[in-house]
């Protein structure tokens, strides 16, 4: 079962004060350690989602295994991320793997977790659990590609996962953390 992951880096990056995508996590850029632990998941590639700092993410992304697809609407907000991303997912793929490039406390490890839960239930979503809730990194199955598609505003995909029926939930603490500030990222390293 294929998956193509989908790594949304659009954002400005006003409460970093620079290119968050670009800091750098333990001599690897954000955006560098998002796309290769996607990468030990994702059979069917990975896509990122560049926007608001797409110039400062290029050279970067071209020296990665990635198709990077520009969001000229990143100021709707995480739903424009989205449909950019779903735009490029191959009919072949059996599932996507949502994430962001900000929650560098994620490791090849958790993603591994997530992707062997979907597997077993494929028809269903597979989502971290975190924070006493639900968000991403989440695998989403064909099913739910429309919805995906169909997304507008400021909200991700977390309405939607919110909303099914069913959902596989996979611990994982380190989701938690989300860089928004150069002090939590000092904190970190």
């Amino acid at each position: 079962l294929p998956i193509t992951g989908i790594i949304l880096a659009a954002g400005a990056s006003t409460r970093f004060g620079s290119p968050k995508q670009v800091a750098d996590f333990g001599g690897e850029t954000m955006i560098a350690l998002a796309v290769r632990r996607a990468a030990s998941q994702c059979a069917a590639g990975v896509v990122v989602v560049a926007g608001a700092n797409h110039d400062a993410l290029a050279p970067i992304l071209d020296n990665l295994p990635v198709r990077t697809v520009r969001n000229r609407q990143w100021r709707e907000g995480m739903a424009a991320s989205i449909r950019t991303g779903m735009a490029e997912v191959p009919e072949y793929s059996a599932g996507v793997l949502l994430m962001l490039c900000d929650q560098p406390a994620i490791t090849t490890a958790d993603l591994g977790r997530l992707t062997s839960v979907w597997r077993r239930v494929p028809g269903e979503i597979a989502a971290a659990r975190y924070a006493s809730s639900l968000g991403v990194p989440a695998i989403f199955p064909p099913s739910y590609w429309p919805e995906l598609r169909d997304l507008r505003g400021e909200g991700g995909a977390k309405q939607i996962i919110l909303a099914a029926k069913a959902v596989s939930a996979v611990e994982m603490p380190a989701a938690t953390l989300d860089i928004d500030t150069p002090e939590q990222l000092l904190q970190l390293d």
